[in-house]
């Protein structure tokens, strides 16, 4: 090969990885759910005011991206936390949240890429336990853990919100007393549920008995009001009456001879 040809494929071989490196330093691809944050090195750093979205870009090949996940990410937390009483409870959290997009700029100049652990973490380890400490293990471990969560939710996201950070949910997955504490308020949660089992049947029986009671009171107070309208001459003319439809009858011969000891018309006899 001659040298001029030598040469030749050198400078090509040269240019080829010049243009790679250049392709390299000078474009950057952001794929879906993320976004960029530019630095500039001689045009006054960080750029705050402004994102870069999905999709291809170029840069100037001093200046650099930096890329943040934009989606909602979740991150679990074991902590331990004193109740109200100084008892040791252990939590495990689950924590999901996200950069707000607009202000990825001041989020990269304030906090960093690490802002999880920054200041995300951080955050719910200390809203956790000022909450926690407000409670008995009992409430803890029954009646008031939706409550706790979302007084947790809220003191963090109050505190994010500032940081530019959106916070999605804050969930208790699970809390661990010692083991004695915990038969204890099995134990007693127990006997409170028997007892208003209990008091129940009670107050049905109560009801049944009052039931009654007006019932019979009821049959007793129309019997006094029919036995008060009813006098032998009302029964002794009902009775006439009846005789004398009796007497009508087609199926029958009635002969009415006089009357008997009760003041009614006596049936002497009467034939089909």
């Amino acid at each position: 090969m001659e040298p001029k040809q030598r040469k030749l494929i050198v400078t090509a071989i040269i240019g080829f990885v010049l243009l790679v490196v250049l392709y390299q330093t000078t474009t950057v691809s952001i794929q879906s759910g993320e976004g960029g944050v530019l630095y500039r090195q001689f045009g006054g750093g960080t750029v705050t005011d402004q994102y870069f979205s999905e999709g291809f870009h170029f840069l100037a090949p001093w200046n650099k991206m930096y890329i943040y996940n934009t989606r909602n990410q979740e991150a679990k937390e074991n902590m331990e936390a004193l109740s109200k009483n100084g008892l040791s409870i252990q939590l495990e959290m689950s924590i999901r949240f996200r950069p707000i997009q607009n202000e990825l700029g001041t989020i990269h100049q304030t906090l960093g890429q690490g802002y999880r652990d920054v200041i995300v973490l951080p955050e719910v380890r200390s809203s956790a336990r000022k909450v926690i400490g407000r409670y008995d293990p009992e409430e803890l471990y029954s009646t008031k853990r939706d409550f706790i969560q979302e007084e947790i939710f809220t003191d963090v996201e109050k505190r994010l919100s500032k940081k530019n950070i959106y916070l999605d949910a804050v969930l208790i997955r699970g809390i661990a007393l010692p083991p004695n504490i915990k038969t204890a308020i099995e134990k007693k949660l127990k006997q409170e549920q028997e007892s208003k089992e209990y008091e129940f049947k009670i107050e049905k029986e109560s009801k049944e008995a009052e039931r009654k009671r007006i019932e019979a009171q009821g049959i007793k107070d129309f019997q006094d009001i029919v036995s008060e309208g009813i006098s032998d001459k009302l029964l002794r003319w009902k009775g006439i009456e009846a005789t004398l439809d009796l007497a009508k009858s087609n199926n029958s011969k009635v002969v009415i001879v006089g009357q008997g000891d009760d003041g009614l018309p006596l049936i002497l006899g009467g034939n089909n």
